[in-house]
This record gives structure tokens, sequence and C-alpha cells, in this order.
């Protein structure tokens, strides 16, 4: 009795098919190792050390809710919240603005554009100790950069960093420094338009800002969203250059949650109630996250109508 068609086509197909399958699971073996040992377990073992009480020097203890109950209470961990948020908003409106206009100067044609676009993108290869290094030096107000140069036009510059009140802005003003790779996806936004969006505004006799804000502005509007999203998940896990300019001062005008997160860490060995405030800075990334999804939906167009 001869075997049907369609089964022995089925038959067929199944060795290369598992062959096929064999190679997938090969190749991501790998990474799926290393995220369950480096990301996977590293998860699971913070969750539960959350429930816990450990300064790395004795056994853990269980102390159940006690350390978000804690949390909660505590004040230094609201200012914290704030800070952080200060630093967010302040770094992601002003680098997403500068930013943007940089590229939409470095798209055009000019001489040296590719010298240009490479010194814009430089500063973002330079370690973030460095970067804190030489801004250390630019904010200084005794012979800092930018204190000279308002003494040249006779306006007595602020103690920047040893200021509550000029801290935090030039923490926000230092953030926009290493921003090339936001350049580079803008660069490639902008090369992305039609020509025939430009070519048709200008038929119907739109001036440049016309044209700007009716064609450049909605069809870079995912690129925004895109930068916004990213740069504002970044901005609220940052402290290591905070860390490095200020330690959280002065009076805490700069402490910002993820160095908080480090202080009780690596400071107090307060390990169970870092591994608290993590999973509170995790919700809250969570939460921003999802609330721009939601208003993107006002403002970003995915399809130039």
């Amino acid at each position: 009795m001869s075997m049907p068609a369609t089964a022995f086509s089925r038959r067929g197909q199944t060795t290369p098919a598992r062959r096929e399958a064999r190679r997938f699971y090969v190749f991501v073996s790998p990474w799926a190792i290393g995220f369950v040992l480096f990301s996977g377990v590293p998860i699971v073992a913070s969750i539960l050390m959350s429930f816990t009480h450990w300064n790395l020097l004795r056994d853990p203890t269980w102390v159940g809710l006690a350390n978000y109950q804690k949390m909660i209470a505590d004040p230094e961990f609201w200012e914290s919240i704030v800070n952080t948020f200060y630093f967010g908003a302040g770094s992601v409106a002003l680098g997403v603005v500068f930013t943007f206009l940089l590229a939409l100067l470095l798209n055009q044609p000019l001489r040296f554009q590719g010298l240009f676009r490479t010194v814009m993108y430089l500063p973002s290869v330079v370690s973030g100790v460095a970067t804190a290094l030489l801004w250390l030096n630019i904010l200084h107000p005794d012979y800092g950069l930018i204190n000279k140069l308002l003494a040249l036009i006779g306006v007595q510059g602020p103690g920047w960093l040893g200021t509550m009140e000029w801290a935090m802005p030039a923490l926000i003003l230092m953030s926009v420094w290493g921003a090339g790779n936001t350049i580079i996806i803008y660069l490639a936004g902008l090369q992305g338009i039609p020509k025939t969006l430009y070519e048709a505004a200008e038929i119907d006799g739109a001036g440049w800002w016309r044209r700007f804000w009716n064609v450049t502005v909605p069809m870079m509007s995912p690129v925004i969203f895109f930068n916004v999203v990213t740069g504002f998940i970044a901005s609220l896990q940052a402290y290591v250059l905070i860390l490095i300019m200020t330690e959280g001062g002065p009076a805490n005008a700069t402490m910002v949650l993820g160095l908080y997160i480090y202080r009780h860490a690596f400071t107090y060995f307060d390990m169970g109630y870092a591994a608290a405030l993590s999973w509170a800075m995790f919700l809250i990334v969570i939460a921003v996250t999802l609330i721009q999804f939601r208003l993107a939906r006002r403002w970003v167009h995915y399809e130039f109508k």
C-alpha cells in the first residue's frame, strides 16, 4: 500500500526542519545561558533580597515588607524622586531640542560636512569619568570656561556645582555633551524624509517655517518620540556622572534616585533596602514609559496624511 503524497511530503520536510531548529537552539544558546545567569538570576535574587535585611557581612534575614514600608516613610526617597524627574525632564527637553537643531544644521549641504559630523559625535565616545573631570573644570567658579566667558560680557558667573540653585541646571547642561548618538538618529530620520513632500509644499507657497512645521516635524515625530523615551529612561537611571561631580550635594540638591540606591548599597551596605529602591525605580520607569506611549497618540504621526 502506497503512502499518501501529503504524508510523504510532511515526512520529507521533518528532517530539514528539525535540523534548522537544532541550529537555532545552538546559536541562541550562548545568549540564553548568559541571560539566565547574568540577568535572570540577579533579577530573581534582587526581588528576594528586597524582602530581607542584608549588610553583606551576615546572612540575610527575612523582614517581609519592612523595606517598602521604610521607603514610603523615607523623606529622602521622595526628595530623590523629585530630583530625578527634575534632571530627567530638563535633560530630555534640552537634549531633544538642542540635538534636533544640530541635526538640522548638519543635514545642510555644507563644505566639510563630514568633519562637522565627526566633531559633534566625538564627545559621545569619551568615557564618563573623563567627561565628569572635564566639566568639573569647565564649571569651576574661579577659572572655569563658562564663568570666564560670562566675565567677558560683564556677568558674574554663579558657583554652579557648589550652590543649590545652580547645581542641577549645571548637570542638565552637561548631559547634552555626549548626545552624538541622538544626533545620528536624527540625521537618519531627516535623510529619510521624501524630497517630494518639500517640493509639494513649496509649490503650494509654503515658506521655510511652514515646511519645517508641517513637513519636517510630523515626519520626524516617530524619531523624536524614540529619543524622548530612550532619553528619559537613561536619565531616570543616571548616577555615575552625578556621583563624580557632586556626590548628591550640595544639601542633597542633586541626589537622584540612582545615586540614592548606590549610597544605600555601597556606603551604608543596606542591600535589602537598595534592592527595594531598585524595584521602585523599575516601576517608575515602566509607568513613565507607558504614559509617554499613551500621550504619543496625540502628536506622533506614523503616516503622513
